[in-house]
This record gives structure tokens, sequence and C-alpha cells, in this order.
């Protein structure tokens, strides 16, 4: 019962794993109250999420999400990619995640790219894709046919997570980051099977990682740039722990490892989805500099834990490639003329 959950939190006890999935079960099936809902995630929020705990709420989530079954015969190595941030770092950079998720669906990668609107920040992931054209609101069958058919699909989290709409209010009342800052990304309707996953602290890292791991997550990157960048960042170091055959490793990277300068955080920033649409555009027609330079060393930590890349430097030619290619730009038109023929 979620109230002997909320007693333990005020005392600073843990849930075990098997606690917290009754709790969230309650709290996602309707039977939690607002009250009990708010006093949970504050509770857990005031004492600190275990990686159990946030592993056990993950896998409630991804139980009643409305499932996206993708082809395994139109998957390479079975690898389905989701590149994907918590949000609200407060950087106001233009959308890399997303450009990211184009520039690896050009070299062949299936993308199922799970987002969003803006939250805390100017543009989400949906806000600057429904910019660009592209039809946010289509079934989980026809993302399936859209994956299938164009290697990359976007699943926009409302319309797959309908059970979150009992805790919307008191989240939005109570207006502090909580447990469900974090599910987001660890709970693609796809089943993604890597990850490049940005956090918006350096602490959580590590513990989203292990997280991951929890989850059965086989390769993945977690990473915080300097000032709470949920990106790998170019203005400074980035703090990255790495999911890897069953184990987690934590190590910090910087650009000049890399052959990026190094670059002040007003030279990555982004503003709204208009603004943020026409950035990627440009990336994606050529454009040279500090934009582009972000999306292909996020893109290359991508490609390590995909498997196509054996260390950054080999990723980050990749990325030049799709997007000196035009394969960048033609999955985006690709993504645009298909779910714009469901309109309608």
């Amino acid at each position: 019962m979620i109230r002997e959950s909320i007693a333990k939190l005020v005392d600073r006890i843990n849930l075990t794993e098997p606690e917290m999935e009754t709790a969230m079960d309650e709290i996602m099936s309707g039977i939690a109250t607002p009250a009990q809902i708010g006093s949970f995630i504050t509770a857990l929020r005031l004492k600190g999420e275990t990686v159990g705990e946030i592993a056990g709420a993950a896998r409630v989530m991804r139980k009643k999400a409305t499932k996206v079954n993708i082809s395994p015969s139109g998957l390479k190595n079975g690898i389905i990619l989701d590149v994907v941030g918590t949000g609200g770092d407060g950087a106001k950079s233009f959308n890399v995640s997303t450009a990211t998720a184009f520039v690896t669906a050009g070299a062949g990668i299936t993308v199922a790219k799970h987002g969003n609107r803006a939250v805390s920040s100017q543009c989400g992931a949906a806000d600057v894709l429904e910019n660009l054209g592209v039809n946010l609101g289509i079934n989980s069958r026809d993302v399936e046919k859209c994956i299938n058919k164009t290697g990359i699909g976007f699943l926009f989290a409302p319309l797959f997570h309908g059970a979150m709409k009992y805790a919307a209010g008191p989240r939005k009342e109570i207006g502090i980051r909580s447990v469900f800052n974090l599910l987001g990304p660890l709970t693609n309707p796809a089943g993604a099977t890597v990850l490049l996953l940005g956090v918006y602290n350096m602490n959580l890292t590590e513990k989203i990682a292990r997280v991951l791991n929890r989850l059965g997550i086989k390769e993945a990157f977690v990473v915080c740039g300097v000032g709470g960048l949920d990106e790998i960042s170019i203005s400074g170091f980035t703090k990255v722990s790495r999911v890897s055959n069953r184990t987690v490793s934590t190590f910090d990277i910087t650009p000049e490892e890399f052959g990026i300068p190094r670059v002040s955080l007003k030279e990555i920033k982004g503003g709204d989805a208009a603004q943020n649409a026409q950035i990627i555009k440009d990336i994606f027609d050529g454009k040279r500099g500090a934009k582009r330079d972000m999306v292909l060393i996020n893109a290359s930590a991508a490609f390590v834990a995909a498997g196509y890349a054996r260390d950054f430097k080999e990723g980050i030619l990749l990325g030049e490639k799709v997007i000196d290619s035009g394969r960048a730009k033609e999955k985006l038109a690709e993504l645009i003329r298909f779910t714009s023929s469901l309109q309608g």
C-alpha cells in the first residue's frame, strides 16, 4: 500500500524494488489519491531515489506503456537506438539529441526517438519536430510502420504513457523535480536496446547507468556536460557513465580529446521551435561550426554504443560522412513524408 511506503520514505527508509513497483502501480492505476501521489514523490525526492527504486518505477511505467513492436527482420544486429535526455538542464541549447537521431539513422541504425514537448526549456523534441513538419499524432501501429519503413520514428510520450495522467496534476501543482523526470528516458515504448541518455546533474550519470544495467540494457552512455547540460558538451568536460557488457564505468571526456575546439555555451544555444528547426536544417545543409560539432560528438557516442564505431574519433568521422552525403537530411525528409501521409 502506498500509505506504508510514504511512511517509510518520510523516515528516510529505502523502499525495496517490489515495494516501489507496488506503489507505482497504485499511482499509475488511479488507485492512489492526488494527495498520496504528491506526498509520495515529495518524500522520495527528499530521501533521494535509489537505483532499485528508479528501476522499480521504470518497470511499472514500461508495463503500462502502449508498446511499439519493431520487426526484428528490419534490425541490424538487433539494435534499436534512442537518443534522449531528461531535459531541464537550463542551458538553453538547441535540440542536439533530435539532430543526432537523424545522423545515426542516416548511418543505418534503427532509431526510436522517444520525447515530449518542452517542460522547462524553450523547445522540446516534439516542438522542433512539429515545426519541421513531422506529424506527431500517429498511433502505435503507424509508428511501427514508420520505423520499419524509414528506419526512424518519433514516439510522442503522451500518446504512449496514458497512465501518467494520474500523476500529472500533483506533479504540476508541486512543481519540483521528481522521479518522474528520470523515467521518460528509461521507458521507451519500442524497447530501445542501445541508449545515449543525457541527464541534468553529474551526480546522476552513474546512478542512471546502474538503473539501465539493472533493466537489461546492454550498451549505453549516460552523459552530463559541465553546467548541467544533458548532452555531451563542447563547452567543457562531460561526465560519462558507460554501460557495456553488464558493467558500468565512469570517466570524464573533453572535446579537445577528439579534435573538436572548445567553445562558449552561447555558441550552442538555441531558441524557440522555429529557430531550433532552422539550426537543424542548416547543419544538415552543410553549415559548419560549433552546433554541427555538438551533433557530431554526440552522434559519435551513439555510434560507439551501437557498435558502428570503435571510438569517438571514428564516430565523428562517420557522422561527418552521414551529414556531408545528405543522408541525415534525407532521413528527416523521409520521416516528414511518411508521417504527413497519415494526416487526415
